[in-house]
């Protein structure tokens, strides 16, 4: 029993940081009337929605153009629609699969399943992740300077707060310190920035659409520092995929900083997950030739 618990511990904590998560969120659905609930869902109109959804599939495809370009500068022949292929299969299974990188093994099983090389494709994945944490960590002051301030937060405690944020950014220099490839290549390092950024902007816009939905006034940049905030917590390794774990947090810093009332920030936070899901969906064709593969030819996970 110890040595099965110490074989699968770190997807036990994952599930029960998934149900612990959801079942937090649960509750603070119930605190709220079901109508203040469903009325919020209604204020948001289809066509606000889908509006939403089609600027979720453009940040999608910055997605794909960013791992594209760093398949392409490492050397890997592989065309768009492959690229398109097996990134939306990694978005959608990360949906699924009990990991948080379960979506990378997808995608590396199905890049090799094509006949590209392992060490070009497992340094590219990691490239691909960290980029966009870099991306991120620009949007992070547009919500952090509010939460600190919010909190009426005194320096010393502001000095708790920033070595979290500080672990990052070492984690993420000590990480590209390693991809020499890359560093050959600032064009494409840079470009895959800018794919970063452009999956960010439509991802803020899209939050915004709901949110002017609800008839709430919140700034575009206070959306942005508020999704950077939720989409590092979710970064910490305790549910699958940030369930539970992204909706709850999201809940919370919208309707402390944001304005909107908890009814409101529910219906954005599970609104979110359900245009990812979505805009994710394409994957799906792909993804049973993969899982395939991967059971055939298991790898290793990407640290």
């Amino acid at each position: 029993m110890t040595k099965w618990f110490s074989q699968n511990r770190v997807v036990i904590i994952r599930w029960a940081g998934t149900l612990l998560a959801v079942l937090l969120l649960l509750v603070l659905i119930r605190e709220e009337k079901w109508d203040d609930i469903l009325l919020a869902v209604r204020q948001v109109s289809l066509k606000q929605f889908l509006l939403a959804l089609a600027l979720m599939v453009v940040s999608r495809l910055f997605v794909v153009g960013r791992w594209h370009v760093l398949m392409r500068s490492g050397g890997a022949n592989i065309s768009v629609k492959d690229s398109a292929a097996l990134t939306f299969t990694g978005l959608f299974a990360s949906n699924f699969l009990p990991t948080t990188v379960g979506g990378d093994l997808a995608r590396l099983a199905g890049a090799m399943q094509l006949g590209f090389d392992r060490a070009i494709c497992l340094a590219s994945l990691v490239a691909d992740r960290l980029i966009g944490m870099l991306g991120m960590v620009f949007a992070l002051p547009f919500g952090l300077l509010p939460f600190m301030k919010s909190l009426a937060l005194v320096p010393y405690q502001a000095i708790a707060v920033t070595p979290f944020f500080q672990k990052i950014l070492d984690f993420i220099r000590r990480t590209l310190s390693t991809f020499s490839i890359w560093f050959k290549k600032p064009l494409a390092l840079l470009l895959s920035l800018g794919f970063t950024l452009g999956n960010m902007a439509f991802i803020f816009a899209a939050i915004y659409v709901l949110t002017s939905g609800l008839g709430r006034d919140v700034s575009y940049w206070l959306i942005a520092g508020l999704w950077s905030m939720t989409y590092f917590v979710t970064l910490v390794p305790i549910s699958i995929n940030g369930f539970g774990v992204q909706e709850f947090s999201l809940t919370y810093l919208l309707a402390k900083l944001g304005g909107l009332d908890h009814a409101q920030s529910v219906t954005i936070a599970v609104l979110i997950r359900l245009l990812f899901i979505l805009a994710s969906t394409p994957g799906a064709v792909y993804l049973p030739s993969i899982m395939s593969a991967m059971n055939r030819n298991p790898d290793p996970q990407i640290k």
